[in-house]
C-alpha cells in the first residue's frame, strides 16, 4: 500500500511538461505525495529530478500539465500568490546552504519569521532555540564564512524548519558535505520534520540519503519512472 493511499495527498504532480529552449526537462512527470510523508526523489544528472522539485515547490512553472497543492492549482497562481505560499507554507533547504553572507547566523535562521511579519526579537528568539538543538551553541553570532560546511548546512536547515512549513523541500541538502556530516544533517532533518509533522520531498543521487526516506521514486528522462512502497518502518 502506497503512502497515498493511508494518508490525505498534499502536493501532487500531473504529466507535467517542461522544456528548456529545446532541451526538454520533464515529459509527462507525475507523482503524489501523501501528508506527513518523507520522499526521496532519486535519478541520475539530468533526469529532471530537481526540475520537478521546483515545480512541485512553485519555482518554476510548467508548460503543461498541473501541480496541485493542499487541493489547489499552483500552476494557475500568479507570481505573488505562489510567492506568498512558499513564504508561508514551504520551507527549503539546498545544496550549498545560500545563507546569506551578511548576515549572522541566527539572522539567517530567523529570515523567513522576519519575512512573514515577525516581530525581530521574538523571530530571533525562536531562532535560537535551534542553535542547541541541532548542536550549534555558540554560534549565533557568526557569518556563513566562519562556519564549516556542515555548520552552514545545519543553519540552513534550521531556516527551513523554523517556521514549522507544511512541506520541506530539500535539493541534495548533503551533496556538498563528506558522508559523516551528511548523515549527521539526514538524522537531524528526519528527526525535526516527523516532530513538526513537517512532509519532506528530498532530491537526492545518493543511496544513502534516500534510505532516510519513507518512500522512494525515481526520474528517468523525465518522467516518473518507477516507485517503492513506503517502508513500515519509517
Amino acid at each position: 500500500m502506497s503512502a497515498t493511499d493511508e494518508n490525505e495527498c498534499l502536493v501532487e504532480a500531473r504529466d507535467v511538461v517542461l522544456s528548456f529552449g529545446r532541451t526538454p526537462a520533464l515529459q509527462g512527470a507525475s507523482l503524489a505525495v501523501a501528508a506527513g510523508e518523507i520522499m526521496a526523489i532519486m535519478g541520475p544528472s539530468g533526469s529532471g529530478k530537481t526540475t520537478l522539485l521546483h515545480c512541485l515547490a512553485g519555482i518554476l512553472t510548467p508548460q503543461a500539465g498541473e501541480i496541485h497543492f493542499d487541493g489547489r492549482r499552483v500552476d494557475t497562481m500568479g507570481e505573488t500568490e505562489r510567492s506568498t505560499l512558499r513564504r508561508d507554507r514551504f520551507g527549503f533547504v539546498f545544496q550549498f546552504g545560500q545563507l546569506v553572507p551578511e548576515l549572522t547566523a541566527e539572522e539567517n535562521v530567523a529570515l523567513p519569521l522576519l519575512l512573514g511579519g515577525a516581530r525581530r526579537t521574538a523571530a530571533l528568539k525562536e531562532a535560537g532555540t535551534w542553535f542547541e538543538r541541532l548542536g550549534l551553541d555558540g554560534l549565533e553570532k557568526r557569518r556563513s564564512g566562519e562556519l564549516s560546511g556542515g555548520q552552514a548546512q545545519r543553519v540552513a536547515l534550521a531556516r527551513g524548519l523554523v517556521s514549522r512549513p507544511e512541506i520541506l523541500f530539500a535539493d541534495e541538502p548533503t551533496g556538498s558535505l563528506d558522508s559523516l556530516t551528511g548523515e549527521h544533517v539526514m538524522d537531524l532533518l528526519v528527526t525535526a520534520a516527523r516532530e513538526q509533522g513537517t512532509t519532506v520531498i528530498v532530491v537526492t543521487h545518493e543511496p544513502r540519503v534516500a534510505a532516510y526516506a519513507g518512500r522512494e521514486v525515481i526520474v528517468r528522462d523525465g518522467k516518473v519512472s518507477s516507485f517503492s512502497a513506503m517502508r513500515m518502518d519509517s
